[in-house]
């Protein structure tokens, strides 16, 4: 550990005052005999790490001397020290350097925030920001856009001269959604990199391992510092068959949830195989890679073939379709005989469409079985909404099969029954489907083509044509359809499915209808069958690039000012937390027991407070208003325990900061499943919360709230779970020992005065207790490069 902290020492303090050379030092150093093939058009002086990687890989594969995964060998060939990191799935805690980082406007705004506070001068790494979340879905693509363009001034030009004075490319209001963006520009096979939203997996479609982190572990690596990540599991899915008519790629990831539960890919890295592979396009293969966080998969990938080069080449990087050709082989595909710790078979000839929901993306119905089963369920059948579009399923291909479907219907005089929204996934996309008058037929359709953003998908839906409260269904190509997840209505019953099926189920507009074997009535009164969708996977005329909506920044950026008002609503510096006293967490206060699923947006709200994702305090108002208090089944209703009243939880929460009272909040399973928020865990940390006492954690969050020093601890029995009272005091005892592997012990003193012990486990390994000790991971960073 001291070895450690001299070295992170070093690479902090280099990072600082040699910003540019440190950003070429990993790339330079990997291709000094290669051929020099640029990571990026955007990144001219920065190459392709092949030779390198191989290198490293052959070092990790002498050590195992067993075959490997083709994960396996992405992610140990960016281990910081290969000859001496202990390796063993599910154990060890990789130290990894990725090749880049992302973050979109939501979660930079905070990254950006913890990175101005580390002191340092410029990112280490190649760094975008792009600008995506904070556009509301009201009127249509251009109104929208310009109506945020004038509602997040302050903030776009917070992230502009940000980006601009500390080495970051940044990617304008319009450009379109991060992992489009990522996969047509950036993403390449081999890749290992690390964005600040969950859904950032979605660059397994081209054969890379890109995993969602919280803006604290952005700054490390934009720092210099080695990226911890504990030692995935890898699952293989084996795809036989072949995908074909009605059946898509969303499919596969649909049943794939249905199999493993929302938290089955918890841990582990979804590795995609087989001949079934060769038979999706290459954006299939991301919308299955993206959707992987849904079941907590740390990532999923896919190994390098022709239908990824294709992809490379349609967006003009043929150069790097052939240097990975040429590392096929040794980096890019499992070894013969490699072991996975859990393998599902897949039979694509036999895949039937799902759609699945409400309120979980795991619920899976078949769509032979949905009618039943929504009729069953008490599920509203008509369906008052259509969207298709997103990060998930927003490419031409996609796109193309929805207007194939759309002109079979036109055809016999029929359009769609309810409002249907369309969401480019880039500003490329939507110049392409514009030129090749998609756009134009999914309009004929009774379409609305929104801005390039995420939209309705995060809750961005200025949605009118029901009250809140209002019980009805949805019908979405999205990723993720928790409780009021799209319109901030707990009644909205979000089903996900394929954009084809989307289309399809809108010209019904019921839930019960099944394109595969129900007719249609034409405006003549004829009966017809829709045909099998179909679409070019890439166009034939290449892509247009439409706008230019790229700033590169400058080589020095050192005169750029960045202003943060001190009265801004928007936007607030960063306080230091502060740091462990030294002494075991007494007699705190329980602020609530959840009930049930608490998802990343149970905790921190998105929708409307997207806006202050950069103002802590301010955001700091939606903490836990969506999770269920245990004690009265209620949402944003708790009683004060030193006062007996009953009110919301984050005013709740501030009393008892006013009163220096620390508290503890208790969940259920999976705790902090989804969105990769931070604010999840900075907002109890900075109103008070010292740790979270759950059945079991999401990966992403558990990680973030070790970040902020808050204690993420864990039932050694889960159903100590039942044990606690939101009247108890709790006492967390162990931590002058705290020491990774070593329980704690809680004692909890109820009302009537009696006590009992239980047992809690941790994660920490030896350096994320440095940062609890330090009251956060940011402030270790400042110790250690004083």
């Amino acid at each position: 550990m001291v070895l450690y902290t001299k070295l992170l020492t070093q690479q902090a303090k280099r990072a600082a005052l040699y910003a540019v050379e440190s950003q070429q030092r990993w790339f330079h150093a990997s291709c000094a005999m290669s051929s020099k093939v640029a990571l990026s058009k955007f990144d001219n002086n920065v190459y392709m790490p092949y030779e390198k990687l191989v290198q490293r890989l052959e070092v990790v594969k002498k050590r195992l001397n067993r075959p490997l995964t083709m994960s396996e060998k992405v992610l140990y060939s960016h281990l910081d020290d290969p000859a001496n990191q202990d390796i063993e799935r599910g154990v060890s805690y990789l130290r990894l350097r990725p090749d880049r980082v992302a973050c979109q406007d939501a979660t930079a705004q905070m990254a950006m925030m913890q990175f101005i506070s580390s002191g340092l001068k410029r990112v280490a790494v190649p760094t975008t920001i792009h600008c995506d979340h904070l556009i509301e879905a009201q009127i249509g693509g251009e109104q929208d856009l310009a109506r945020a363009k004038k509602l997040n001034e302050e903030v776009y030009a917070f992230l502009e001269t940000a980006s601009a004075k500390y080495g970051v490319g940044f990617w304008k209001p319009g450009s379109g959604i991060i992992h489009q963006i990522i996969l047509e520009n950036y993403a390449f096979p081999g890749l290992l990199m690390i964005g600040t939203d969950s859904h950032t997996p979605n660059g397994g479609g081209l054969g890379g391992l890109c995993i969602g982190v919280g803006g604290a572990d952005a700054v490390d690596v934009m720092a210099d510092i080695p990226w911890e990540l504990k030692c995935p599991n890898v699952i293989g899915v084996h795809l036989t068959g072949k995908i074909s008519g009605w059946t898509s790629p969303k499919d596969v990831i649909l049943k794939v949830a249905d199999i493993l539960t929302v938290k089955g890919g918890t841990g582990a890295i979804i590795e995609y195989h087989g001949k079934g592979v060769d038979s999706m396009s290459c954006t299939g293969m991301a919308t299955i890679c993206n959707m992987g966080a849904e079941i907590g998969a740390t990532t999923s990938t896919f190994p390098f073939n022709d239908r990824m080069a294709a992809y490379l080449k349609s967006t003009g990087r043929d150069s790097i379709a052939a240097e990975a050709a040429k590392f096929q082989k040794a980096l890019l595909q499992a070894d013969s005989g490699a072991k996975y710790d859990q393998l599902i078979e897949i039979n694509l000839d036999t895949l039937e469409p799902h759609v699945n929901g409400p309120f979980t993306p795991d619920l899976a119905h078949p769509i032979s079985k949905l009618g039943a089963n929504a009729k069953k369920n008490g599920y509203p059948i008509d369906i008052k909404v259509g969207l298709i579009g997103s990060c998930t399923n927003s490419s031409y291909e996609d796109m193309g099969r929805c207007a194939s479907i759309v002109k079979d219907a036109l055809k016999h005089g029929v359009k769609s029954k309810i409002p249907f929204n369309v969401t480019p996934g880039s500003e490329q996309v939507r110049a392409t489907i514009e030129r090749d008058g998609i756009a134009q037929t999914l309009r004929d359709f009774g379409g609305t083509v929104l801005a390039n953003a995420c939209g309705p998908c995060i809750g961005q839906w200025d949605r009118k044509d029901v009250k809140k409260g209002d019980k009805n269904t949805i019908v979405t190509s999205y990723n993720r359809n928790f409780t009021g997840r799209n319109d901030a209505n707990p009644a909205t019953h979000c089903f996900v499915t394929s954009p084809e099926m989307v289309t399809a189920l809108s010209l019904a507009g019921r839930l019960d209808f099944n394109p595969l074997t129900d007719e249609l009535t034409g405006a003549d009164g004829k009966k017809f069958k829709l045909k099998e969708p179909f679409g070019d996977e890439l166009p034939v005329r290449g892509f247009d690039p439409g706008q230019d909506t790229y700033q590169a920044p400058p080589a020095d950026g050192s005169n750029v000012n960045v202003v943060v008002d001190p009265k801004s609503q928007r936007l607030q510096l960063l306080e230091p937390f502060d740091k462990w006293d030294g002494k075991d967490l007494t007699d705190l206060t329980i602020l609530i027991k959840v009930k049930g699923k608490c998802t990343t947006d149970h905790i921190s709200a998105a929708g409307p407070w997207l806006k202050y994702r950069g103002h802590l305090d301010n955001i700091s108002n939606n903490m836990f208003i969506g999770a269920t208090n245990s004690e009265n089944n209620e949402m944003n209703k708790i009683k004060n325990q030193v006062t007996g009243e009953w009110g919301g939880v984050p005013d709740t929460a501030r009393h008892y900061k006013s009163k220096g009272i620390r508290w503890v909040a208790v969940g259920d399973e999976n705790y902090g499943e989804g969105s990769s928020r931070e604010h999840a865990a900075l907002e109890p940390r900075h109103l008070g919360g010292r740790a979270i006492i759950v059945k079991s954690f999401a990966r992403i969050h558990e990680t973030n709230l070790k970040k902020q020093g808050v204690l993420p601890l864990t039932f050694a029995n889960p159903a100590d779970y039942d044990k606690i009272q939101p009247t108890d005091k709790i006492s967390i005892l162990g931590l002058k020992s705290f020491a990774p592997g070593k329980q704690l012990t809680a004692e909890i003193k109820h009302a009537d005065g009696k006590t009992e012990k239980i047992q809690l486990n941790h994660s920490f390994n030896d350096l994320q207790i440095t940062w609890f000790k330090a009251g956060s991971a940011l402030n270790r960073m400042k110790e250690v490069t004083k």
